[in-house]
């Protein structure tokens, strides 16, 4: 009995000290778009002393972090990372999807019933009114009204799903004729007026008149293939995807500021964003915790554009290496050292340019999806004499037209039989699954149950599908793309830095979910309403 008791007081002692520890007067949650994990390990002896090495040396590094749903998209990482859960809950399941009711294609954050605030366009007419459960972001505002809570972006989806549906704001870029930070009436009715100022400076145009050179000598680049091959797309307006990148020469092709955005100074205009945000609105300046969610947006567009093993993402990650390290800098001088606490991520990884891979004899190759959609139709007339079953094929899934299942008193489940078994057997096609199926049972399997969480009952398709390792939809053979549950797509980091965050390397794999859990704990806060992440146990110890 004494061990008994001995064992509730050290228990209890020990939730008191954990309860009543310091916690940070600032959270910045960092999303990278396109991050792989290997990028810390390939680019790591290019890397300065204060940015990622900074973060890994001084911080905590969960070095098997997965994403555990497909497709890995943006718009579904971000509300996953913020959520903790997977698009079968919050309802996120790609950046746009087909939205079976309406028979329409929807955007992830656009709303007709919100007005664009510092623009002229319907760039602004955003909101989180799609995702459908709280973020950690949500909770803090529950916890404690005083707590600010802000998200960053180039791209809208990136600054408002991580905010969640309380921010205080989220601002986000409106390239073409403007070049200007903008929001929507979600969040206020007219723009600060210290980012009317900002706006005004127009530093993406000032970015745009320099060209994008090499920041080491091209002939450092070793841990990169060749700058000039065939697999990289090039800028409009360029003869081949080459360093030095004439920026104020291309924008006569590209007059608009969306240049901007595939270049490393779409990173750098959104850390200065940052920087006077922090100032501006004095984030972290009082007693209650604020968050600052900052998403750079840049490595995704420069990633598809030039692949992971191009000499351009590998000087974007250099580069963006020393924009975070003038951000924690910053933050250590303008809220305090162990002050504030950063946690680093991505939204989602990448392949490798598939003719690239296929000419190093590696797996890899181009699905059709067009031509795909286009037999399968002939194939399900010819069983069921209806044209057209097939609506619509898009993110690795199949919707029918139930409208003309139930007017001819087709059986679904037939239908469903017969195209799962038609896509099995088309090349780069690896399985199929019927939402029936999805419904009915639990997936073990580690992809097959990438595929369920990434199902949502109502949104999602009829029948999905994944494809070959080393595949993507063909639209080009120079460029890539993302959206598998392959290791390339999930595999991702995950570093923590700042207040009561002691050194330290976890080396089991952690899910992405996995970071809201912790957040909660760590701020003493209630989980996001469908939150299934676990707490990483190591850094709440």
């Amino acid at each position: 009995m004494k061990h008994l008791f001995l064992a509730i007081f050290l228990t209890l002692n020990a939730f008191f000290a954990w309860s009543q520890q310091k916690q940070p007067k600032l959270v910045v949650g960092i999303v990278v778009d396109q991050m792989r994990y290997d990028y810390l390990t390939r680019f790591w002896d290019k890397f300065s002393e204060n940015g990622f090495k900074k973060l890994v040396n001084n911080g905590f590094n969960c070095e098997q972090t997965h994403f555990n749903y497909m497709p890995t998209y943006t718009a579904p990482g971000h509300a996953s990372i913020y959520t903790g859960t997977t698009p079968a809950n919050h309802g996120i399941i790609a950046n746009t999807w087909y939205d079976k009711t309406n028979k329409i294609k929807t955007y992830c954050t656009s709303d007709e019933n919100v007005q664009s605030v510092g623009t002229t366009t319907d760039m602004g007419k955003m909101s989180p009114n799609k995702l459908l459960v709280t973020t950690i972001a949500d909770e803090l505002k529950l916890a404690n009204k005083q707590s600010k809570v802000i998200g960053i972006s180039i791209k809208d989806r990136g600054a408002i799903l991580p905010a969640g549906h309380q921010a205080d704001a989220a601002y986000w870029f409106a390239g073409e004729d403007e070049g200007k930070w903008i929001s929507s009436t979600h969040y206020m009715k007219q723009l600060p007026k210290w980012l009317n100022e900002l706006n005004q400076k127009n530093t993406a145009n000032t970015y745009l008149q320099q060209p994008w050179e090499t920041l080491l000598s091209i002939h450092d680049y070793t841990e990169s293939i060749a700058d000039n091959n065939p697999y990289e797309e090039v800028f409009e307006g360029e003869k081949a995807p080459v360093f030095p990148h004439n920026l104020p020469e291309l924008r006569k092709a590209n007059k608009n500021y969306d240049l901007i955005k595939s270049t490393p100074f779409g990173n750098t205009i959104l850390k200065e964003l940052a920087f006077e945000v922090i100032k501006n609105e004095q984030l972290g300046k009082d007693n209650s915790t604020d968050l600052l969610a900052v998403s750079f947006s840049s490595p995704d567009y420069i990633g598809h554009q030039f692949g992971p093993y191009s000499v351009e993402i590998q000087d974007t990650y250099l580069r963006l290496d020393k924009e975070i390290a003038e951000l924690l800098t910053f933050l250590e001088k303008q809220v305090g050292e162990n002050e504030f606490m950063v946690f680093l991520t991505a939204d989602h990884g990448v392949v490798d340019i598939p003719q690239h891979a296929i000419d190093n004899q590696l797996p890899g190759g181009y699905f059709e999806e067009k031509a795909t959609l286009q037999v399968l139709n002939e194939v399900l007339f010819e069983k069921f004499n209806v044209e057209n079953l097939v609506e619509n094929l898009s993110n690795y899934q199949l919707f029918f037209n139930h409208d003309l299942i139930k007017e001819h008193q087709l059986n679904l489940i037939e239908i469903e039989n017969v195209a799962v078994n038609f896509m099995l057997a088309q090349q780069g096609i690896v399985k199929a699954v019927s939402s029936t199926n999805l419904k009915a049972a639990e997936f073990t399997d580690k992809i097959m149950g990438n595929v369920q969480r990434g199902f949502h009952q109502v949104r999602s398709g009829d029948v999905l599908f994944v494809l070959a390792p080393g595949w993507i939809n063909k639209w080009t053979k120079k460029g890539t793309t993302h959206g598998s549950p392959y290791n390339y797509d999930t595999h991702v980091p995950l570093l923590w830095y700042g207040t009561n965050i002691k050194q330290g390397v976890r080396t089991e794999e952690v899910d992405i979910a996995d970071i809201a859990a912790t957040l909660s704990a760590l701020l003493n806060i209630a989980l996001p309403s469908v939150c299934d992440g676990k707490v990483i146990e190591e850094l709440v110890k």
